[in-house]
C-alpha cells in the first residue's frame, strides 16, 4: 500500500509499505477514507520528538471503513463507517475505567522511554514516535487500530465524513480543553491558537455556558473563522500587547480561565528577546519546547483562574514562571485528550447542529500530495486550516 513516511527532518516521502495485518484478537483493520493533518504532527517533522525513525508512517485523525477484524472484537461489523481516536486505551486498565485514555496502562508496548523521561508510561498514539508505541500512522491506505472495540466508533447516518473525521482529534481535544477548564455560566475564556484544535475549544467554550470567548492568533484567516464560525472575539498578537488587551476586555480581572491550543513550537509575539532565547535554546537542545503561550497565560489568567493545557509539550522548559502560578492560587488542567469519553457526546452535538467541525477543511487533496500538503499546514499558505488526503 502506499503511506506518507518520514525519513528525517521536513523530509517526507509517500512509499510503497506492507499491507497491515491483524496481530492480535482485538485488533481491526481500517481502510482509510479521510486523513487529516494535525498541529502536532508538525514537532515530528522538525524533529522535536526524538524517537522518530526513517520510514515511520505519520498521522493520527483518521476516518474510515472495517475491512477486517480479530476474533475477539464484538461490536464492529465489516463496512461499518467509523472513526478511531487517535490516543489508543485498551478499556481494560485501572485509567481507561476511569475513563482516562490517554494515560492508558497497556497500549504502548514500548514503555522504557517514557518511563525514563516522565517517570510513567502514558498510551500509545497512532503514528507519533516509538516514545508514543511506535504504531503505524494514518496517512496511509490501510491502518491497524488495536483494541478496536475500545477506539472506533461508528459514524451517525446523518454525520458527513467531513464533519466526522475531526472527531478523531480535533474535536475532543477542543472539547477537552473546554471541560478542564470547568466554564461556568458567565465566564470569560480565553484560547491562544485559532488552528483546528483552538477553533474546537472555542465553540465548546461556547457550549459549556461561556458568556464571552477571545481567540489569539497572528493569521488573518484563523481570526475570522474564530469570529465567524466559533463566535470569538479576536486579538492579533503581533499587533497588542496580549496581557493589556485582555485586561482592558475584562475590567482589569483577566480571563476566568485560558486555553493552550500551541503547544510546544509557541511564539512570543511581540517580545523579540524572549522568542531569540527560546529559538536559540531549543536549536541547542538546551530546551525542548518553547513555553511562551504558558508564561502569557499565567500573567493574563485572573487570580484563582485556570488553566487549560492540550497543546502537546514533550520535555523540559526554562523560565517558567512558577512563583506567579503559586501566589495567584492558578489551576493548571492538562493532558492528552480523553477522546472515547466524548465521541457520542460530540456526535449528538453535530446532529443536533450545535457544532460543525467541517469548516476546519480547507483544503481535500490525494495521498500522493501529502508531502506538499504539509508543506502548505506549516507555512500556513492559502489561508490553510487543515489539509485531509483522501488515499
Amino acid at each position: 500500500m502506499r503511506a506518507l513516511c518520514w525519513n528525517g527532518v521536513n523530509d517526507l516521502r509517500v512509499e510503497r509499505v506492507p499491507d497491515p495485518t491483524i496481530l492480535g484478537p482485538q485488533d481491526a483493520i481500517i481502510k482509510v477514507s479521510l486523513s487529516s493533518v494535525c498541529g502536532s504532527d508538525l514537532h515530528l517533522i522538525g524533529g522535536y520528538v526524538p524517537t522518530m525513525r526513517a520510514g515511520d508512517i505519520i498521522g493520527h485523525e483518521f476516518l474510515g471503513e472495517v475491512v477486517e477484524k480479530g476474533p475477539e472484537v464484538t461490536r464492529l461489523n465489516r463496512g461499518d463507517r467509523v472513526i478511531t481516536v487517535s490516543i489508543i486505551g485498551c478499556g481494560k486498565c485501572w485509567h481507561c475505567q476511569h475513563e482516562e485514555f490517554s494515560l492508558c496502562d497497556n497500549s504502548n508496548p514500548q514503555p522504557a522511554f517514557e518511563e525514563a523521561a516522565y517517570g510513567h508510561c502514558t498510551a500509545g498514539i497512532f503514528g507519533y514516535s516509538h516514545a508514543f508505541g511506535g504504531y503505524a500512522g494514518s496517512h496511509a491506505e490501510y491502518i491497524r487500530v488495536p483494541f478496536a472495540d475500545t477506539n472506533c466508533f461508528r459514524v451517525p447516518e446523518g454525520v458527513t465524513d467531513e464533519q466526522a473525521v475531526f472527531v478523531s482529534d480535533a474535536v475532543p481535544t477542543g472539547y477537552m480543553a473546554a471541560d478542564m477548564g470547568n466554564i461556568k455560566p458567565g465566564d470569560v475564556v480565553a484560547v491562544w491558537g485559532c488552528g483546528g484544535v483552538g477553533q474546537m475549544a472555542m465553540k465548546s467554550a461556547f457550549l459549556m455556558g461561556a458568556e464571552r470567548v477571545i481567540g489569539i492568533d497572528r493569521f488573518p484567516d484563523r481570526l475570522r473563522a474564530a469570529q465567524m464560525k466559533a463566535g470569538a472575539e479576536t486579538l492579533d498578537y503581533s499587533r497588542v500587547d496580549i496581557y493589556d488587551a485582555l485586561l482592558a476586555m475584562t475590567g482589569g480581572r483577566g480571563p476566568d480561565v485560558c486555553i493552550d491550543a500551541v503547544g510546544m513550537e509557541a511564539d512570543s509575539g511581540a517580545s523579540a528577546i524572549e522568542d531569540l532565547y527560546d529559538r536559540s535554546k531549543q536549536a541547542l537542545r538546551l530546551e525542548n519546547d518553547r513555553p511562551a503561550v504558558l508564561r502569557q497565560m499565567i500573567q493574563c489568567c485572573r487570580k484563582g483562574g485556570t488553566l487549560s493545557i492540550v497543546g502537546v509539550y514533550g520535555g523540559l522548559i526554562d523560565k517558567f514562571p512558577m512563583g506567579a502560578a503559586m501566589n495567584k492560587a492558578l489551576t493548571f488542567r492538562m493532558g492528552q485528550q480523553h477522546g472515547q469519553r466524548y465521541v457520542k457526546r460530540l456526535f449528538e452535538h453535530i446532529e443536533k447542529g450545535d457544532l460543525d467541525p467541517a469548516y476546519l477543511l480547507t483544503h481535500k487533496w490525494a495521498l500522493d500530495d501529502a508531502p506538499r500538503g504539509y508543506r502548505m499546514f506549516k507555512e500556513k499558505a492559502d489561508d490553510c486550516m487543515r489539509v485531509v488526503f483522501a488515499p
